[in-house]
């Protein structure tokens, strides 16, 4: 299963790419793309798991920068 988020306030594309490298790190998580430009981040994973993959991977954008806020568009 694949969902799109909105990454409000990111305006770093070295904390983008920590943010992704971080993502793509979360057991479970089978793809994780964070596009900088669009400031937007794809996340896949097993549908069974999208919930809780979904929490994870907000920790880990907001333990690289606590002001992004992750809005869940797709």
């Amino acid at each position: 299963m694949k969902r799109t988020y909105l990454l409000k306030g990111l305006d770093c594309a070295n904390c983008a790419a920590k943010m992704e490298r971080k993502v793509s790190a979360i057991d479970g998580v089978t793809a994780a793309h964070v596009n900088f430009l669009t400031t937007k981040m794809t996340l896949e994973g097993e549908e069974s798991r999208m919930d809780e993959l979904a929490k994870k991977a907000e920790a880990a954008v907001k333990s690289v920068d606590p002001d992004v806020e992750v809005k869940r568009i797709g």
